[in-house]
């Protein structure tokens, strides 16, 4: 069975891809780091789920459905970095602004749904939303007030959602119109 997680997407990574004009587009690639500006994602295997989510007013917002074929570096990101001022993952550049320069960065290949700004997920779904550690404890979001995130910090990382607030995102998700469909990967062997 896959596991499902959250990654924060900050106002200047959700203000480039609107620059870039990436609204609409499936993004082919994400980035994992080393430091908190760009999260590892630790945990996450080949067929996992990762919402990309924004904050914009108060209001959560599932950016993207993404989900994950492979974290090895291929062809398409290009040759690897000769010296420090050389481009990580030149040929990932149209989806730089995704963490490609970050702190340690390593391309993670994810088949994607589109990037939007208008699925917001609904204040009690919010409030219901749990995340497990690897000990198993669980946790929601703090700061939730009247169905609106207060403060974000709670979100930061890329964390493990609950089986149950996995299913219930996916169905929120799925349940926006457009294409908020679940990005189809066969279901590979999965190590652990």
């Amino acid at each position: 069975m896959s596991d499902a997680f959250t990654v924060l997407w900050t106002q200047d990574t959700c203000r480039a891809l609107r620059a870039a004009g990436r609204v609409g587009e499936r993004p082919p690639v994400a980035f994992s780091g080393v430091h908190s500006s760009l999260p590892a994602w630790s945990g996450a295997h080949v067929g996992d789920e990762v919402y990309a989510l924004h904050v914009n007013r108060c209001v959560v917002f599932v950016v993207s459905r993404m989900r994950v074929i492979d974290t090895e570096r291929r062809d398409c990101c290009g040759a690897a970095p000769q010296a420090w001022r050389d481009p990580a993952f030149l040929g990932h550049g149209d989806w730089s602004m995704l963490g490609a320069n970050g702190c340690g960065a390593a391309a993670v290949h994810v088949d994607a749904t589109p990037v939007r700004f208008d699925a917001p997920v609904s204040g009690d779904l919010l409030a219901r939303l749990a995340w497990r550690n690897r000990r198993g404890q669980t946790r929601g979001l703090k700061y939730v007030v009247d169905g609106r995130l207060e403060r974000s910090v709670s979100l930061q990382g890329f964390y493990r959602l609950t089986s149950e607030s996995a299913e219930e995102l996916a169905e929120a998700v799925g349940n926006t119109g457009g294409d908020g469909a679940r990005p189809h990967v066969p279901e590979p062997g999965r190590k652990r």
